[in-house]
């Protein structure tokens, strides 16, 4: 079994324990709600209705994106991860909408509490179980390289946060007595939540427009710096576009004009390669051969070059904004 299968069956798992906690979660919180009758414990339920949905759509998104690429899908199908963080987005932005709108009816027909003690501690304990899966899931997001995953961990995260947040206000609740603190804090959960499905659908319809990552970018250069020969003069016209976790990089490679083309196409062949493997970058890279057309001699370290025009005098290092820029013409 290949270690990308591996891989994927390990998306596949974790994607599956992120829905079993998330139940477990939901019946915890709602719980909470019945026993305390608290509207900000009652739209911290309503968040983690949002988790379980979420995390069904994530364990699809992680399935398909696994599949490799075809004939319809020749870049692969890794890009509904990003369609799943934005349904994430979607939904939360709807969770905040519906537990504002519990909060203001709070406030205008004001709240029943009863065992607000007993129903804190259970918010708790589901609190708890939120902030380790929250945690797991990011790490195992990123090291897996799923989008999906990753953006799940953040959601999760940001509910561990509200529920500690719900807890303080509703503490503070039961000191003053002050019973309009309860659906305030829900309002404020509500306002948190909008900002973070906000900032879930902005990254991830960057992501289907193709915008470029400049991490990834500054990674993938750095790593051509570190691999490159004397005979690999310059890049330029570099661009790199993420699907789900793959990312596919086209650039042009310079290399001295007096080479064979056979010579030409395997030396950047096997440039391209070595700079995803030292980056830790999973994808391909696309390239095209330019002969150095003797204009690069001033930065060349090529060394007994015949046809050198002028000696070298620059770095010869890689920079980020020649290597995105258009070559000479």
């Amino acid at each position: 079994m290949s270690a990308e299968h591996l891989e994927q069956r390990s998306r596949v798992r974790i994607a599956l324990l992120s829905i079993g906690a998330g139940i477990c979660v939901l019946g915890l919180k709602y719980l909470s709600f019945l026993l305390s009758g608290s509207v900000a414990l009652k739209s911290d339920a309503i968040e983690s209705v949002v988790n379980v949905v979420a995390a069904v759509f994530a364990l699809g998104a992680v399935i398909f994106a696994g599949k490799p690429a075809d004939k319809d899908h020749p870049y692969g199908h890794g890009k509904i991860e990003h369609f799943s963080a934005a349904f994430e987005g979607g939904l939360i932005s709807l969770a905040a909408v519906l537990i504002m709108f519990e909060a203001a009816k709070g406030f205008f027909y004001g709240v029943e509490l009863k065992d607000l003690g007993l129903g804190l501690t259970v918010n708790l304990v589901a609190g708890g179980i939120n902030g380790l899966l929250g945690w797991f899931l990011l790490r195992q997001g990123r090291k897996t390289r799923s989008k999906a995953l990753e953006a799940d961990g953040h959601h999760i995260l940001s509910d561990f946060w509200t529920t500690v947040g719900i807890a303080t206000g509703l503490l503070a609740v039961k000191l003053t007595g002050l019973k309009w603190l309860d659906p305030a804090m829900a309002m404020l959960v509500g306002l948190l939540l909008a900002r973070t499905g906000f900032r879930l659908v902005k990254e991830s319809s960057q992501a289907l427009l193709d915008m470029e990552d400049p991490d990834v970018l500054g990674k993938v250069l750095a790593a051509m710096n570190r691999v490159r020969t004397w005979d690999i003069i310059a890049v330029h016209e570099m661009r790199t576009f993420r699907s789900g976790r793959f990312t596919h990089v086209d650039v042009h490679i310079v290399v001295p004009e007096f080479y064979p083309v056979r010579q030409a196409h395997d030396l950047c062949e096997a440039f391209a390669r070595k700079s995803l493997e030292e980056g830790g970058v999973e994808g391909e890279v696309h390239t095209h051969v330019d002969p150095c057309g003797r204009l690069y001699c001033e930065r060349c370290p090529a060394e007994g070059c015949t046809i050198r025009m002028a000696p070298k005098t620059a770095d010869a290092a890689f920079v980020l904004e020649e290597a995105t820029a258009a070559g000479p013409a």
